[in-house]
């Protein structure tokens, strides 16, 4: 039989057995392709179309996210210290995108504070050497103590004594130095801290009383900011460290002994061309010439002292390096500061060395770190 003889093969020829089931009446159909594209055209558009709409929706939420991270990032480094607080600047701009931070400054009101100091009753007694010496031993007050436990008494001195140079050692000249120009200074500084509080109280409101407003608006003033932009307030509105101020103080004065500490409480050998002031020896009397600016207190002159160094354009690195530290929550470090007051003195970079070693070998970064002993709820708050 046929079908025996083609199984009884090695090969089943596909094709005579084909032939055969058709001669017997079989019907053989041709299985289809499940994978056949034109017959599932349908389903596998589908099937895509669900994936990419399933994808799409998983991915949407972190797109709006990545997206709204810009605008928030862009506000803080952009807008955030001007937008809100355009009510209280009254609507008006602030600063433009080509303009620069702490840039420019306004001197009209610059030193009307430190001025007032002149209309102001003070005590203007000058003691003699022996006197304070001794007023700081009762009280208790010597450096050492200082040191160890980080609190200064609040003994605050007008004058100078007449005797500065006449102390012959070189020690105890700088310790009663020291002793009088500190308190001045720490006292500056928390008046400082405490306005950047506040400062920093009022930025974190969304809305503004208008004492809060005047406030503001009396800062701008002190600190010649121009247009009242607030990012050039928060980079002037800040410290000086204690140690840099007390070893400018003793380059200036000689530890005190300078006949401009002396006749007109210049603590910092400021500048001045108009006004009240004392001409350094040597100068004619052409009007042109500088003369050394005069306070009537000592107080006033680390003011104004302090108000140089946040306000002048000279300085603006200065503020910039401070900032940096501030915003890495760093101790401001005098040493690092003081390498970018090289315009502080026609000496330049020779000047800022100078400092540093002042610095070094009076050991006054034990200062910076210093409290005042508080006199008011306010100051308690700060130690």
């Amino acid at each position: 039989m046929p079908f025996m003889k083609i199984f009884n093969k090695k090969k089943i020829n596909l094709s005579i057995l084909k032939k055969i089931l058709l001669e017997k009446g079989f019907t053989i159909k041709k299985k289809k392709n499940f994978f056949n594209f034109d017959n599932l055209k349908s389903f596998y558009y589908t099937g895509i179309c669900s994936v990419l709409l399933i994808l799409f929706s998983f991915l949407l939420p972190f797109t709006l996210n990545f997206k709204e991270d810009l605008v928030v990032s862009k506000d803080t480094v952009v807008n955030k210290s001007k937008e809100n607080f355009e009510k209280v600047l009254e609507g008006k701009t602030i600063k433009s995108k080509n303009e620069k931070i702490d840039d420019g400054l306004d001197i009209k009101n610059l030193f009307e504070d430190i001025f007032s100091f002149e209309q102001v009753p003070t005590d203007t007694v000058r003691l003699s050497a022996s006197t304070i010496k001794q007023l700081f031993k009762e009280t208790n007050y010597n450096l050492d103590e200082v040191r160890k436990k980080g609190i200064v008494k609040p003994i605050k001195l007008s004058l100078l004594p007449d005797e500065m140079k006449k102390i012959e050692s070189t020690k105890k000249k700088k310790n009663l130095f020291i002793q009088i120009v500190l308190p001045l200074i720490v006292e500056e500084n928390n008046r400082i801290k405490l306005d950047r509080k506040k400062l920093f109280a009022i930025l974190n409101r969304s809305n503004n009383t208008n004492t809060e407003k005047k406030w503001l608006n009396l800062k701008f003033k002190q600190y010649g900011v121009l247009k009242k932009d607030l990012s050039t307030l928060k980079i002037r509105m800040d410290e000086v460290p204690i140690s840099l101020a007390i070893a400018q103080a003793a380059k200036e004065t000689g530890w005190g002994t300078s006949r401009f500490a002396i006749e007109g409480n210049a603590l910092f050998g400021q500048w001045t061309w108009s006004g009240d002031g004392i001409k350094p020896a040597g100068i004619d009397n052409n009007d042109s010439s500088h003369k050394v600016m005069k306070f009537k207190v000592l107080k006033a002159s680390v003011r104004a002292y302090q108000r140089n160094l946040n306000t002048h354009g000279s300085y603006r690195k200065f503020r910039s390096i401070r900032a940096k530290m501030r915003d890495s929550d760093e101790q401001l470090d005098s040493l690092i500061l003081a390498n970018y007051l090289d315009k502080y003195a026609a000496t330049g970079k020779e000047y800022t060395k100078i400092i540093k070693q002042i610095i070094k070998q009076n050991f006054l970064k034990d200062f910076d770190k210093v409290k005042l002993l508080p006199s008011s709820i306010q100051l308690k708050n700060l130690i």
